[in-house]
Parts: structure tokens; C-alpha cells; sequence
């Protein structure tokens, strides 16, 4: 999630995509999203099971900023 292009991102795991990008939309999510306004999928990576998809949080998490921002510039998954 982001709040503008090239804006703060937000890097998390859900089971249920589209709810949760939702609720950071309404606001309905306390914490860092709301925060910073954080309301636009900019990527997102689709995992066959939620232990899957923890590892690559987590990578995902230490890399760089201009990394981060290669990857979803490339953007390789979408959710318009």
C-alpha cells in the first residue's frame, strides 16, 4: 500500500485482499496505514498458503527503499 506514486509503502500479509485493502481505504485499519493515509495497492503477490507468503513479508521488509520501489515500478502483480 502506498499514499501517492513513489509515496511511504506499506508491506503486510492478509488471507482476504480486496477486505483489507478496503478497510485501509475507510480508515478502518488503526495503526500505520492510517497514519500516513496509506489507501493505494500499488503491488501485490499472490501465495498458496499464508506461511508462504510470511517469509517474503519479511524479506521484503529489509530491503532498501529503491528496491522496494523498482519492484512495484516493474509491476509485475496488480489489483486495480
Amino acid at each position: 500500500m502506498a499514499n501517492r506514486y513513489r509515496g511511504t509503502i506499506y508491506i503486510g500479509v492478509t488471507s482476504d485482499l480486496l477486505g483489507r485493502v478496503s478497510q485501509h481505504r475507510l480508515g478502518l485499519m488503526e495503526g500505520f496505514t492510517k497514519k500516513y493515509r496509506l489507501k493505494l495497492l500499488v503491488l501485490y503477490e499472490p501465495h498458496a498458503t499464508f506461511e508462504s507468503a510470511i517469509p517474503r513479508e519479511k524479506q521484503l521488509k529489509q530491503w532498501k527503499r529503491n528496491w522496494k520501489l523498482a519492484l512495484i515500478e516493474r509491476g509485475q502483480s496488480r489489483l486495480e
